[in-house]
C-alpha cells in the first residue's frame, strides 16, 4: 500500500509514519519544515521525503497521484501564534487543505484522511461534543482548522471524494515541540526554570498520548465512513492544576517553579469528546496517563539533544523558545 503523509515531520505525522513502517507500508512525507517540522523527527523510519508547501497546487498535483491513502496533518497549530498573527493559519489550514482536497479529487485518491481538533466546536461546560455538534471556533487557531473541515466535507458531498476527518484531544509523548504545555514545562523544569500556569489553572483537557491518536486515524482509514466525523478520545481530562500537580511530581519539583501568567484572550474553559463512534469500530486508548506521562518525561531527560536542536535550529524556525508565547505554552494539541 502506498501512503502520502502530508506533514509528516511533524509531531503526530512523524510517529504515524513510524506505526506505518511496521507495517511494511510504501511511505512518502512532505513537509515544509516549518519550526514544528524537523527532519529528526523521521530518523530511522523508512520513507522518502518531498520538501515541500501543502498550498503549492503544482507539487499536490504531482506527489498525489499513485497513492491508495493521503493523510493531512499539515497544519498551524499553536494558539497563541495564531492570535499573535493569523494569516499564516488561514493560509495553511483553509487554502492548503483545499489545495490538497482538490489533488486527491483529480488523481482519484481511494481513501483521504483530514486530521483535525476538537477546539473547533469551542467550549462546553459539560457533558461531551458529538460529531454532528455545531461548530463555534474562538481563536484564529480553531476557526481556521473549522473552515479546512468544512472544505474536506464539502468535497466528499459535492464531488464524491472519499474524505473522513478525526478530532482528537490534546496529544503528548516524544518528539512533540517544546511550546505545548507538557514538553514546555518538562523542558524548562529539567533546566531549572519556572513554568507559566495561565489564569486559575481551571481550564480542562483531554489528554491523549501520541499512540492512541494513531492508532484511532489508522482505524478512520481503514473502516471510517466516507464524508463522516470521528472523534478519538483519551484516557485523561483534568484542568491544568491536576496536570501541573502530576508534572512536578514527575520532574521532582514543587509549586515554587510556577509562575501564574495573565489568561490567554479568548481561552476555551473545557474541551471534551464523545468517541462513541469510533469506539464501534474498535477503538480503545491502550495508553493511561500515569504510564504515558511517566515515559514521556523520561523520553525528554534522556534526549536533550532533541530538544535542545529544535529550539535553537540555525536556520531560526526554533525562535519560538525565546519568545512570549514559548514561555507562557499552550495547551492545544
Amino acid at each position: 500500500m502506498k501512503i502520502l503523509v502530508i506533514g509528516g515531520a511533524g509531531f503526530i505525522g512523524s510517529h504515524y509514519v513510524r506505526t506505518l513502517n511496521a507495517d511494511g507500508a510504501t511511505v512518502t512525507v512532505v513537509d515544509k519544515l516549518t519550526y514544528a517540522g524537523n527532519p529528526a523527527n523521521l530518523e530511522g523510519a523508512a520513507h522518502d521525503f518531498v520538501h515541500g508547501d501543502i498550498c503549492d497546487a503544482e507539487l499536490m498535483a504531482a506527489v498525489v497521484p499513485g497513492h491508495d491513502l493521503v493523510i493531512n496533518f499539515a497544519a498551524e497549530t499553536h494558539v497563541d501564534r495564531s492570535i499573535a498573527g493569523a494569516g499564516e493559519f488561514v493560509r495553511t489550514n483553509v487554502l492548503g487543505t483545499q489545495t490538497l482536497m482538490q489533488a486527491c479529487l483529480d488523481a482519484g485518491t481511494q481513501r483521504v484522511v483530514q486530521v483535525s481538533t476538537d477546539e473547533v466546536y469551542g467550549s462546553i461546560d459539560v457533558g461531551s461534543w458529538k460529531e454532528d455538534t455545531p461548530l463555534r471556533p474562538r481563536s484564529p487557531y480553531s476557526a481556521a482548522k473549522a473552515g479546512g473541515d468544512m472544505i474536506a466535507l464539502a468535497y466528499a458531498v459535492t464531488h464524491g471524494l472519499p474524505v473522513s476527518i478525526t478530532r482528537c484531544g490534546n496529544n503528548y509523548g516524544p518528539y512533540q515541540y517544546p511550546e505545548k504545555l507538557i514538553p514546555l514545562f518538562v523542558t524548562n523544569l529539567l533546566q531549572g526554570r519556572k513554568v507559566p500556569l495561565y489564569g486559575d489553572g481551571g481550564n480542562v483537557r483531554d489528554w491523549v498520548h501520541v499512540d492512541d491518536h494513531c492508532a484511532g486515524i489508522r482505524l478512520v482509514a481503514e473502516r471510517g465512513e466516507p464524508g463522516e466525523v470521528y472523534h478519538i478520545g483519551g484516557t485523561a481530562e483534568m484542568s491544568n492544576i491536576e496536570l501541573i500537580t502530576q508534572l512536578l511530581a514527575a520532574c521532582g519539583a514543587d509549586w515554587d517553579m510556577v509562575e501564574r501568567v495573565e489568561d490567554r484572550k479568548g481561552h476555551d474553559r473545557r474541551y471534551s469528546l464523545d468517541d462513541s463512534r469510533l469506539r464501534a469500530l474498535g477503538y480503545r486508548p491502550g495508553v493511561p496517563f500515569e504510564q504515558g506521562l511517566a515515559d514521556t518525561v523520561r523520553w525528554y531527560a534522556d534526549n536533550p539533544g532533541w530538544w535542545k536542536a529544535a529550539t535553537n535550529r540555525p536556520d531560526g524556525h526554533g525562535a519560538l523558545a525565546a519568545t512570549d508565547a514559548g514561555r507562557r505554552g499552550e495547551e492545544s494539541a
